[in-house]
């Protein structure tokens, strides 16, 4: 028997209305769960719909008022909260794991974070977004340290999932570490446009790094939710089209099949991945100073230093 991870990808438009969105989360999952999905994946900051982010770019100098900003951390909330303790429940009852994002409390900015809870209402895996939009609103975000990979038991056994969200896929070091921590499958929400471009961009690194990667975006935010195999050729070397999903810009639900056992052969036998890498060549990657055309004031590259 096939070991078959399912993933559901949950495109569906945004509310900024946590309690709507706990009612239309609540309805999707149990219909995920109807399409044996092993794993529900939401939208980027499900819980007000990234309402609160849709502000343009800012200017050099950064002004928005104190009420806005208050505005903005009343919007946040923290894992205690009835939305997280509402979803953990809804897993456990499902039986089936969730990935709920939402815009997260903390003790200066919040952030935008997701947790994965397994199907036994555990939360597993808690990850805030690294590379935060610093020329637009998540420059009043925190960024997160560092990604993350867990593992995660579903009914066919266990799987190590990493997590990215949106801006992070842009960055080659946010899947390629993801990969380096054993991630065999990672998951992102996202709340911008998917353009062709960023389609292709997720396909590469699917490639690359050996890994599926599914991702799930607002339906009125453009669609094109996406999932992509590693796997590009079989055993006998003839191409195969890594391309699982691409949906449209419509309100719906899609689940996808990932053959665990195929794509962890595929991962034992073929060349990319951490099989052949030269790290001994790669210390300019950590260089902490930036050079032009690349200085941007409003830069958060050093924040924690």
């Amino acid at each position: 028997m096939a070991n078959i991870f399912k993933v559901a990808l949950l495109q569906l438009n945004w509310t900024n209305n946590e309690q709507d969105a706990i009612n239309k989360g609540i309805k999707y999952c149990k219909k995920a769960k109807e399409m044996n999905a092993d794993i529900a994946v939401f939208p980027e900051t499900w819980n007000n719909g990234y309402e609160m982010l849709f502000e343009g770019y800012l200017t050099k100098h950064i002004n928005i008022s104190q009420e806005r900003l208050r505005t903005w951390k009343n919007r946040a909330i923290d894992e205690n909260s009835n939305y997280i303790n509402t979803f953990k429940e809804l897993a456990k009852d499902l039986d089936m794991a969730i990935v709920i994002t939402f815009f997260e409390k903390n003790n200066y900015l919040p952030k935008n974070s997701l947790l994965i809870i397994d199907r036994f209402g555990n939360t597993v895996l808690k990850y805030s977004k690294v590379h935060t939009v610093d020329c637009k609103m998540e420059a009043f975000m925190e960024p997160g340290k560092e990604f993350k990979v867990c593992d995660l038991n579903y009914k066919n056994g266990t799987i190590k999932l990493g997590t990215m969200i949106c801006y992070d896929r842009d960055f080659p070091e946010s899947a390629r570490i993801l990969m380096l921590k054993g991630a065999e499958i990672v998951l992102v929400p996202n709340a911008c446009r998917m353009t062709k471009i960023r389609l292709e961009q997720l396909k590469v690194r699917a490639y690359e790094n050996m890994i599926g990667i599914v991702t799930v975006n607002y339906a009125n935010y453009g669609g094109h939710s996406s999932a992509f195999s590693p796997i590009v050729r079989d055993i006998n070397m003839n191409d195969v089209d890594s391309e699982i999903l691409i949906m449209d810009d419509i309100e719906q639900i899609k689940v996808v099949d990932f053959n665990m056992d195929e794509i962890r052969d595929y991962r034992n036998r073929e060349s990319l991945g951490d099989a052949y890498r030269k790290p001994y060549a790669y210390k300019d990657l950590i260089q902490k100073t930036v050079n032009e055309p690349f200085i941007r004031d409003n830069s958060r590259r050093n924040y924690f230093e």
